[in-house]
């Protein structure tokens, strides 16, 4: 069974050596259950562990001539290995491997992603700790709505986050499938024994029904999770970028020291490390199409899909964890300014806490129409003077005081009020 518990750096997972050697590991697998089973001497496996070996450089050159790369790994590994190569590859076609092979670099792969996914949920639920009293204006349709906590906003990130870590977990179950089945996966040619004990040492499960290969949904499977994560790391990036704008500034990116911003202009801040998760999260979802476009191939397979795979998952494994690693130092070194939400929160007087005074209106005995003819009327005055203030409007307001007390009105824009239930979700967070 192979050991996982150290985790490799993600890029060392698509190097072509780590290629070459996970086809070595599945090759070795099956001559061990070979010799398990008494197909072939235990003295030649004893043999081809001590003297496999494989130069790329040379792979390449014999790749050069034959034009088939698991022929030109065969046999470079055979000039190393001798007499007892002939045991190699028995009964095996080259789906076998490389299919098996490529299971076990997207599990040990999402090894990886998962510890940096927790990393980042770490890093956002203790954000969401500090400021989960932090109040600041929540917005619908990127106009002020009502009051919220920042600490609120980055607790649907969290609750989004552990989704995902849910998810990538399935899909790694549903990825850690081999086959050793032969040439149309109907074991004509070897034993299904053999298959059974060689992906248990590899830690992998047979595939329930394999045809030459293993049938791409579960490939497409794990790049759409890959896709909707860093969907998900977008839609976070899109916020701190809006929330960073000179006319909001509620967050900052950390500006380390000695760090320019433009080229032209000295004052820039930019969020660049926002913008570029953003634009990373395009080439993501541009690889999810391809993964679904390798489901159809012909018949019991063709080798569409093999092209496509060779960019897709290097890119996608490697691109989703530095998209993970950027945006949990992100979000750990965030500067954020409550005296700016404040600040944003109460332009135009208070006009985001207009609900407030709707409901008391009504629930003093005033029609809901004429309450929201009035506190709309006020709301827009408001909203349309250079120092409109709608407190004092509503204050003023001949019906308004009428019906509600001065200390009623007051209460009305109270920001207490709009958190007095969020202690809800984040208990179910365990925030």
């Amino acid at each position: 069974m192979i050991e996982r518990y150290t985790l490799p750096e993600m890029g060392d997972l698509w190097t072509e050596t780590y290629k070459y050697q996970t086809w070595l590991q599945v090759e070795i697998a099956v001559c061990e259950a070979q010799a398990e089973l008494g197909y072939i001497p235990a003295e030649a496996v004893e043999t081809i562990k001590a003297k496999a070996s494989f130069d790329p450089k040379r792979i390449l050159e014999i790749e050069a001539e034959v034009k088939h790369d698991v022929i030109a790994f065969l046999t470079n590994v055979n000039e190393y290995v001798g007499e007892a190569g002939r045991y190699i590859h028995l009964g095996m076609t080259s789906s076998d491997m490389l299919d098996t092979a490529l299971a076990v670099q997207l599990v040990s792969s999402m090894d990886v992603i998962l510890s940096q996914v927790e990393h980042l949920i770490q890093a956002i639920r203790y954000q969401a700790q500090q400021h989960r009293y932090t109040v600041m204006i929540g917005r619908s349709h990127g106009i002020h709505a009502e009051p919220i906590t920042f600490g609120f906003k980055l607790a649907g990130w969290l609750a989004e986050m552990l989704r995902h870590r849910d998810r990538l977990c399935a899909v790694q179950k549903h990825i850690a499938v081999g086959k050793i089945s032969g040439a149309v996966g109907t074991y004509a040619n070897i034993d299904p024994r053999i298959e059974d004990l060689a992906c248990r040492k590899l830690g992998l499960e047979p595939d329930t029904a394999s045809t030459q290969v293993v049938s791409r949904d579960r490939h497409a499977e794990y790049v759409q999770a890959l896709a909707v994560l860093t969907a998900s790391i977008e839609r976070f990036a899109v916020e701190i970028r809006n929330l960073q704008r000179t006319d909001v500034l509620e967050v900052e990116e950390f500006f380390s020291k000695g760090q320019k911003g433009s080229s032209a202009m000295p004052h820039k801040r930019n969020p660049i490390r926002s913008e570029r998760l953003t634009g990373l999260a395009r080439i993501i979802r541009s690889h999810a199409i391809a993964a679904l476009e390798n489901v159809a191939l012909w018949h019991e397979r063709d080798i569409s899909h093999s092209s496509v795979e060779r960019v897709m998952f290097p890119d996608c494994c490697i691109l989703t964890h530095f998209m993970l690693v950027e945006t949990t130092d992100l979000i750990k070194h965030l500067l954020v300014y409550p005296e700016n939400m404040q600040r944003n929160m109460n332009v135009y007087g208070g006009v985001v806490f207009s609900q407030r005074v709707l409901l008391k209106l009504v629930e003093k005995g005033m029609s809901r129409e004429d309450a929201y003819a009035i506190v709309q009327s006020c709301a827009h005055t408001a909203w349309n003077q250079p120092e409109g203030n709608f407190q004092a409007l509503i204050s003023d307001h001949e019906q308004v005081k009428s019906t509600l007390s001065d200390e009623e009105v007051g209460e009305c824009f109270d920001p207490q009020h709009h958190l007095k239930n969020l202690d809800v979700i984040f208990q179910r967070l365990n925030i």
